[in-house]
């Protein structure tokens, strides 16, 4: 049996996150959500990096799906912990831009992630689920949760996000 080659190599492309901020301006957070779901919309550089997706988006609620790859790894041979905290802000902070009004938008101010399990490879598709705890008018909060398919858990996370009104306006926010 031959050896797998010592160097790998990994190519992939995206679009102007410029671009994606001006469609997101026009819709609601749900309906951009969704259109990028759908394809409709362009993905952040950030989906094609750590190679995730949405596949569930309602108001309050995000899940995206991914599958831990080699180029995911750290030195000691499993997924870095970078990876589970992307996915973790990313659908803790989707849940919240799901309930945004068109032109408004919100920053994550803080997470915080617990590391349950290693994931490998082995490990197949797994979940990432955010859902929303509290939206008032300046914060939100969210949890979140990473499983594989059979419901193990491997992270789950808390964010504290600040909702901006008139996000993008010339007025500098």
């Amino acid at each position: 049996m031959t050896p797998p080659p010592k160097h790998r190599s990994r190519t992939y492309e995206w679009e102007s996150p410029e671009a994606i901020h001006s469609e997101a301006q026009t819709m609601s957070g749900l309906e951009f959500l969704r259109s990028g779901m759908l394809g409709d919309t362009r993905r952040p550089p950030i989906a094609h990096t750590m190679d995730f997706w949405l596949t569930q988006v309602e108001e309050g609620k995000a899940v995206f799906a991914s599958k831990p790859a080699e180029f995911h790894y750290n030195p000691i041979g499993t997924v870095h912990g970078g990876y589970y905290g992307t996915l973790l802000d990313s659908a803790m902070g989707c849940a919240v831009h799901s309930t945004m009004a068109p032109g408004e938008g919100y920053t994550t101010l803080e997470y915080k992630i617990n590391l349950v399990r290693p994931l490998t490879i082995r490990v197949g598709e797994i979940r990432c689920e955010g859902w929303v705890v509290h939206r008032g008018s300046r914060m939100a909060t969210a949890e979140g949760k990473i499983v594989d398919l059979n419901g193990k858990l491997y992270a789950h996370g808390s964010t504290t996000c600040m909702i901006i009104p008139n996000w993008g306006k010339k007025d500098g926010t």
